[in-house]
């Protein structure tokens, strides 16, 4: 080891000769590491902007290109209950879920109540021909403006604890890989924290669309709400979502992380292999969760026809939403839209996770990048 020196008795000419040394030292482990970056390595590792940028990107095409998708599945599922004048319906986007009223016989001018569709090309082609083409993609904008800040929670929060986790495992275990539980707890801690966190402006959301109420409104119905209910009030969507979402994320980021390990892509797989791991472990988790996205639905809409200030809401329990359905509609009710959730899920899987790896690629890279710049100028690199 060399004997380090003030700071002050180095020249310009020690400082540039032992700046490129590093440089020269960082390139020869650049060579032994291989091609393929560790996204992982701290010397690289990318920044929760960086992640929070790489997430909106995801999620802004994935709302653009599932849209269709959902709203049919959701049309199907809705049409289970009885639609009377004064009721809602229940649909998503692939980002965010949707309450919406029909208020005196009327309804909203960017959505149409469900009509009875028998097959999800039936619902296509009845949207369009009824509704226009546009309907598939009703309550876009207003969408976007809340679920990109969801999304970005969500995927900040996967992405540290997973690192967090998967470093304290590699310190104790001495291993070089972290096992396929690590991305199961983190995907379904991340997804449990974003619920949390978004749940009350959602709850405040979808009652300001569902019967247009403004803001001094708003705060009234909140009072009366917090007055009723307690703090828990701004939560009451809170079960029914993580019911689905917590296994839905657990076992689709264990999935994934299952296929890259068996394909051996490493921190950074190809794009082509995130499209169809994606897709891949999307299908299969949309597919084991099914019963519990129709429960949600269910349970939504009722959330959704209960008034915010009412004393004793009656919403059914879980029990009683499967009990239900199984009765008037057998097992396979619990299954209803499984066509259309699935050819949703799976590209919405894909471009999200495709996108984000592909922003973490290049995030990635352009940290290294920097670390080079920096050994040469002679500065010190974080």
């Amino acid at each position: 080891m060399h004997n380090e020196q003030p700071l002050s008795n180095i020249s310009q000419h020690e400082v540039s000769s032992k700046a490129k040394g590093d440089y020269l030292d960082f390139v020869q482990q650049d060579e032994k590491m291989g091609e393929t970056l560790d996204v992982t390595d701290k010397r690289f590792r990318i920044k929760p902007h960086q992640q929070m940028l790489a997430s909106c990107t995801g999620a802004l095409l994935t709302a653009v290109m599932v849209t269709p998708l959902d709203v049919v599945k959701i049309r199907l599922q809705s049409q289970q209950k009885a639609m009377l004048s004064n009721k809602c319906f229940l649909y998503c986007n692939g980002l965010m879920d949707h309450i919406c009223h029909c208020v005196n016989g009327k309804v909203n001018v960017w959505v149409k109540r469900p009509s009875q569709f028998s097959s999800t090309i039936d619902a296509f082609v009845k949207i369009c021909r009824y509704e226009g083409p546009s309907s598939l993609w009703s309550g876009l904008p207003p969408t976007l403006i809340a679920a990109i800040p969801s999304t970005m929670v969500y995927f900040v929060s996967y992405e540290q604890l997973r690192v967090f986790m998967g470093d304290r495992y590699k310190e104790f275990s001495r291993k070089d890989e972290y096992p396929t539980w690590v991305p199961l707890i983190a995907g379904g801690l991340a997804r449990t924290w974003a619920v949390t966190v978004i749940s009350p402006l959602e709850l405040i959301r979808t009652k300001m669309q569902s019967v247009r109420l403004s803001y001094k409104e708003v705060y009234a119905a909140c009072r009366s709400l917090y007055a009723v209910k307690g703090i828990k009030g701004f939560w009451l969507g809170w079960g029914p979502t993580i019911m689905r979402d917590v296994p839905f994320s657990a076992v689709y980021w264990a999935g994934y992380d299952m296929l890259k390990k068996i394909a051996r892509q490493g921190e950074q797989p190809d794009l082509s292999f995130s499209f169809f791991a994606g897709a891949t472990s999307g299908t299969f988790a949309a597919t084991v969760t099914l019963p519990f996205d129709v429960v949600k639905t269910h349970k939504q809409i009722e959330l959704g026809e209960s008034d915010f200030g009412q004393k004793s809401p009656k919403l059914s329990s879980t029990y009683q939403v499967i009990r239900r359905i199984v009765t008037s509609q057998g097992v396979k009710g619990l299954f209803t839209g499984i066509v259309p959730r699935v050819v949703k899920v799976a590209p919405a899987c894909a471009i999200m996770i495709s996108s984000y790896e592909f922003g973490k690629t290049y995030f990635v890279n352009r940290n290294k990048e920097q670390y080079e710049k920096s050994l040469l100028s002679g500065g010190r690199a974080t």
